[in-house]
């Protein structure tokens, strides 16, 4: 049977040695960068040889020098869930022989997982589509990429083990656009700009991510104000990396936090707002048949156009 895995990021990770590092094992400073994965865990990635050292499969033991550079992917081996169909709510928009897409409602999960075994995504695309069960990994049939709980928005399935491979190969391979819309607490005085800032694990609320400098992981944010109202702000992001909570810890961190975000915004701006206000607008991706550039998108979930309703009024 195959073991299904899930990857760390939704991209693989590259980074040069520092002089201070010389001799310094590779599994060492692996567990030093990456805090919130086990030693194990690291190990059994450099063992498989996705993390390898100058594109070289080494041991864990492997002893660094300075310019060494490390690269790949984190991969964690996770048992078989027993996945079962289940007729749950979302909005397809496309239905092409080789994908899906769709609009993934807020509150929706995508796969299973600790603390949600069932009633995601996955669940109601088994339930749709039977077929798509033996499309990639076990846990996660057809899923490519995936949105955070209470972000709505636009979403690719594959449909075909081919598609699977292509367009997972995409978003690694930072071929795919993908483009968001946010509402932030606090008026934006500048038009445009570009977040420049490495995301890590936050050093004491594990929950968290968090801009970290020297552990931090390349994470680029580009975004452009659409709307101003009367104390926010709806602002439209191209993210060129995938980092978890990119958008929301790049936002909080240039003080325009995304509204109803309790994790990363304060009590205060989060009043009156059903969830954090996110949305995956867009997504620009190749056809992994024919080649042609595609573009897909998802309308703005109902919460979200209400709330800017409500805004437009007290603005006016």
């Amino acid at each position: 049977m195959k073991k299904p895995w899930l990857s760390s990021d939704d991209e693989p990770f590259s980074c040069k040695v520092e002089k201070r590092f010389h001799n310094l094992r590779l599994d060492q400073y692996l567990a030093l960068t990456f805090e919130e994965f086990s030693r194990s865990q690291l190990s059994d990635s450099i063992k498989s040889g996705t993390i390898q050292v100058n594109e070289v499969k080494v041991k864990p033991g492997y002893r660094l020098k300075p310019g060494d550079v490390i690269s790949g992917t984190i991969e964690i081996v996770s048992e078989p869930l027993a996945l079962k169909p289940q007729d749950v709510s979302f909005e397809v928009i496309e239905e092409d022989p080789e994908y899906l897409v769709i609009s993934k409602p807020p509150g929706l999960v995508v796969h299973p997982g600790s603390g949600n075994i069932d009633n995601t995504l996955v669940n109601g695309l088994l339930f749709r589509y039977h077929n798509i069960g033996q499309v990639g990994d076990e846990n996660r049939p057809g899923i490519v990429h995936r949105l955070d709980k209470d972000t709505s928005g636009v979403m690719i399935v594959a449909r075909t083990i081919t598609a699977h491979s292509h367009l997972v190969n995409q978003f690694k391979n930072r071929q795919v656009e993908k483009n968001y819309l946010a509402l932030v607490s606090g008026v934006m005085t500048e038009d445009a700009g570009r977040i420049v800032a490495p995301i890590g694990r936050h050093p004491v609320h594990r929950q968290k991510m968090a801009i970290r400098e020297r552990n931090g992981r390349h994470a680029v944010s580009n975004w452009k104000s659409k709307k101003r109202f009367a104390r926010h702000t709806l602002v439209e992001v191209h993210i060129e990396t995938g980092r978890t909570h990119q958008i929301r810890v790049h936002l909080a961190h240039l003080g325009y936090p995304v509204a109803g975000d309790h994790l990363y915004g304060s009590s205060r701006d989060n009043t009156g707002f059903p969830r954090q206000m996110l949305h995956a607008w867009k997504l620009t991706f190749q056809h992994p048949a024919t080649g042609q550039r595609r573009r897909a998108e998802a309308d703005l979930a109902e919460d979200f156009a209400t709330v800017l309703v409500e805004l437009e009024k007290v603005s006016c």
